[in-house]
């Protein structure tokens, strides 16, 4: 397997050769050391994620942490309208497009991973977004043609093999010194689920919050996941305290939300416009955040219309955002995190347990009519 360069074009890499097998072959393209990173990280979540719930499962990489990743499900009327399609798509291609609607400033340019073989229906709306690569467990005829064209044909295709299973211990070499731990490997399921306080989960929620433990086990800590409806409309990732995590988290999700405000849904298609840059426009909408220069040209480009809704409408709509699952990689320190995550619609809180104030945390959410779960597992990952 040959690699163009290693995380910057300065750098030469390689894969070692070794006499076991290999997860991953190349079908098309060649990877840099960042692609497989994200490919290996994408595989391992999906995998993962469809095996804890029984559903295909997809996800979108960038810089090894997924932007998105979500279950197969119905699509609703905004997703249908930003990704331009006309009717329900087949589950594996809704899977990708759910993950991909998650967070489209951040998945630009993603490294994707699905958990079923890629079909037509999915390679033809691939040929339409701006996406590095692809990792699956197989490609059904003609599909590697239809892939292996995109980006001046410079698209990488990778497949896995789902029988792999990886050595019991992993290495990693940083600076000369060579460290060896055992790999995380305990099963997710809904067996970890304790319910501290609050009523029980119903189902659907034991869904969210096993995709948000896998989501948060292929994260880079500190990281918190909110997952509603089989999609993690938010993920903050490798911040450096988890209050942090939460309002990173929660301002995704009130950006996803946001979007299917019918005022931010209105924002007419420019004549030469992509479909990314109007994406890009919404989510600025969303933001209520405009420099100057975007406020000019917003205005150049959209006549008459608001570029922010006003805050009390704003406050209203996020309001109606509810039953969203949140899930941590590492215990809840501090109520703090119930506090900012109770303005997004979280109800249910699924967390390892086991910080000095766990008492706080857990009359907080008591306060907000939040049912706490705690794992007893945490799923750093660095």
């Amino acid at each position: 397997m040959r690699l163009r360069y290693g995380m910057n074009p300065h750098q030469a890499a390689r894969v070692l050769p070794s006499a076991a097998a290999t997860p991953v072959r190349v079908v098309s393209g060649e990877p840099s050391f960042i692609n497989l990173l994200d490919a290996l990280t994408g595989w391992q979540l999906v995998r993962e994620a469809s095996a804890a719930t029984k559903t295909v499962a997809a996800a979108s990489i960038k810089h090894v942490s997924p932007a998105g990743a979500a279950l197969a499900g119905q699509l609703d009327d905004s997703a249908l309208q930003a990704w331009g399609l006309d009717d329900q798509p087949a589950p594996l291609t809704s899977a990708y497009v759910r993950a991909r609607d998650a967070d489209p400033r951040s998945s630009f340019g993603d490294m994707i991973a699905v958990s079923e073989p890629v079909n037509a229906e999915l390679a033809g709306f691939l040929a339409r977004v701006a996406s590095d690569g692809i990792i699956a467990p197989g490609f059904d005829t003609g599909v590697v043609g239809v892939l292996a064209a995109k980006k001046r044909g410079t698209f990488l295709v990778l497949e896995a093999d789902p029988g792999y299973r990886p050595p019991d211990a992993e290495r990693r070499d940083v600076f000369g010194l060579v460290i060896e731990q055992q790999r995380d490997q305990l099963g997710i399921s809904a067996d970890l689920l304790n319910v501290v306080s609050g009523p029980a989960l119903p189902a659907e929620a034991v869904r969210d919050a096993l995709l948000g433990l896998v989501t948060s086990r292929y994260t880079q800590s500190n990281s918190v996941a909110l997952v509603k409806d089989g999609i993690t409309i938010g993920v903050g990732a490798g911040q450096q305290n988890r209050v942090g995590c939460v309002q990173l988290a929660a301002a995704k999700a009130a950006a996803w939300w946001l979007r299917r405000h019918p005022s931010i849904r209105a924002l007419p298609a420019v004549s030469g416009m992509t479909r990314q840059d109007r994406l890009n426009w919404q989510l600025r909408m969303a933001d209520a955040d405009m420099t100057p220069g975007q406020l000019a040209e917003f205005g150049r480009l959209f006549p008459g219309m608001s570029p922010s809704l006003d805050h009390k409408w704003r406050r209203r709509w996020l309001d109606q955002l509810c039953g969203v699952t949140l899930t941590s990689d590492g215990y809840i320190p501090f109520r703090d995190n119930i506090d900012h995550a109770s303005t997004i619609g979280v109800r249910y809180v699924v967390e390892p347990g086991g910080s000095s104030r766990s008492a706080e945390v857990q009359a907080a959410c008591a306060e907000y009519g939040m049912t706490l779960v705690h794992t007893g597992l945490r799923l750093f990952r660095h």
